[in-house]
């Protein structure tokens, strides 16, 4: 691989939100977990220190049904299910150091009984009775102004559920003036632009104080309060410290200290229907416990499938273990990264997924690769020197879009170069050259293989398998036995 700067660059924070386990993983899940793993190891290619953490989400209404569903106890349930997301890892080619972490940990649920206390002896929790309309599909309390047709939005198919009980508050309403300025202060604090522009305007219209447990008898499954164990802790309350437990709060300081100190926090790569937990909710609850907030939240939209959104009653719910299978992680990190926008609502076909593979990958990255390796170890009388290519390779463009977690033009941007080096060869035809003008055919080739090495260093972060074959074809001076990616017809 390409020698890393020799700059000392400050250590970087990343995780995913943690999804529910009450379902198979889909390619939702693998889209936010394979962008937020390009992100890992671009910043690791520039010289960071990099802790990525993802995991699953265990604890909640949502969960405790599906287990009394399948006639199991919830931990057994959630194991059975945590397990599948964690195989998920090693079939998207996510990184091997990548922690995962369950909310299920015993480590884990100490932290948010500390966390707790903490912010309860600083005055921001109460007890309280009260009447909400609820949806168990977002685990938010919701407002009529929120309801279309009675029904929320992110979960049409779930009826709204009364809750009346006394259960626990957060002083959310407390947090208003300093979430503002917050916002004020961090001009980038929220990607994209126009969901900044959706938390403003929530917490500019005035926020409620939001319950934070559940009465134990109706619903068990949950980290108990502490010095009351009639309560459990409401998911989100329990969820969100696993940002900060997994990097060691409360009990090492010295590992907090460095991924979430020095770091300036954690970006957090979300869905839409987590904007209000994650840029709002989380952000008031660290600054009660006296913690800094996070670095920056950058939200996902959803996947949908022929105009519909995925779900498993329309049953366009797309497995993307099944699409490893027959096309490879690599394909699939390509096409969630580039075919699939890095903000908004993106559709996904198998067609559509097919197309590009075969016209970028087997057509184009691979077939680039094939006869350009083809030449070199048939007119090159050794490897070509590839040193310097980071510092040639990195454009500032590519930089740039990768600060700002758009994926999408960065990856645009690696074509581009890729269809250049195509171009050249259609111009200079060095394959005809060599019968006329062998030395000028060979430096036209020597060239074409720096700048494929180029290409591979770029690509690292997004395909790292193929980025990482290339290499050793350039460095071995060999052309790939067979095709790096195979036609699908």
């Amino acid at each position: 691989m390409t020698k890393k700067p020799a700059q000392v660059h400050l250590p970087f924070y990343i995780t995913t939100a943690l999804p529910y386990v009450n379902s198979n993983p889909h390619i939702g899940h693998a889209m936010e977990i394979i962008r937020a793993d390009v992100v890992a190891r671009y910043y690791k290619l520039t010289g960071h220190e990099v802790f990525f953490n993802t995991g699953t989400d265990e604890h909640g209404v949502k969960v405790f049904r599906k287990a009394e569903e399948a006639g199991q106890d919830p931990q057994t349930y959630v194991d059975s299910y945590a397990e599948k997301f964690k195989k998920l890892l090693p079939a998207l080619g996510i990184s091997s150091d990548t922690h995962f972490i369950r909310t299920t940990d015993a480590y884990h649920m100490a932290a948010a009984q500390e966390f707790w206390r903490v912010c309860e002896k600083n005055g921001d929790i109460y007890k309280k009775n009260y009447k909400i309309k609820y949806c168990v599909g977002c685990e938010l309390e919701k407002t009529e102004s929120e309801l279309v047709d009675g029904y929320c939005s992110f979960h049409p198919s779930l009826k709204i559920e009364l809750i009346e009980e006394e259960n626990y508050f957060f002083r959310f309403s407390k947090y208003q003036g300093q979430l503002l300025d917050l916002y004020k202060n961090s001009p980038n604090f929220v990607v994209p632009e126009t969901r900044f522009g959706e938390i403003r305007a929530f917490v500019e219209r005035g926020l409620e104080d939001f319950s934070i447990s559940r009465l134990a008898s109706k619903m068990s499954w949950g980290v108990p309060v502490p010095g009351d164990e009639s309560q459990v802790m409401y998911v989100w309350f329990d969820a969100l410290v696993n940002y900060i437990s997994a990097i060691g709060w409360p009990q090492d300081s010295v590992a907090f200290k460095k991924w979430w100190v020095e770091t300036g926090g954690v970006v957090q790569y979300c869905g839409k229907d987590n904007l209000r937990q994650q840029a709002a909710m989380w952000q008031a609850m660290l600054i009660s416990a006296g913690l800094s907030p996070s670095r920056q939240i950058v939200i996902n939209g959803f996947i949908t499938s022929g105009g519909k959104k995925m779900s498993k009653s329309e049953g366009n719910v797309v497995d993307p273990i099944a699409l490893v299978g027959e096309y490879g992680a690599e394909a699939l990190r390509y096409y969630v990264v580039r075919e699939l926008h890095p903000f908004e609502d993106s559709d996904f076909t198998l067609e559509k997924f097919k197309n590009s593979y075969n016209s970028h990958l087997a057509n184009g990255l691979g077939n680039l690769t094939s006869r350009i390796m083809k030449m070199a170890e048939t007119n090159l009388s050794g490897p070509v020197s590839c040193a310097g290519v980071y510092e040639n390779y990195i454009p500032e463009n590519l930089k740039k879009a990768f600060a700002d977690f758009d994926l999408q033009t960065a990856t645009n941007i690696i074509w581009e170069h890729i269809s250049a080096l195509d171009s050249t060869i259609q111009e200079s035809e060095p394959f005809k050259l060599v019968k006329t003008d062998k030395e000028k055919a060979v430096e036209i080739i020597r060239d074409l293989v720096f700048r494929l090495y180029g290409i591979a260093t770029m690509l690292h972060p997004i395909m790292p398998e193929t980025a990482l074959r290339i290499i050793s074809l350039v460095e071995n001076n060999k052309s790939p036995e067979s095709p790096i990616f195979p036609r699908r017809d």
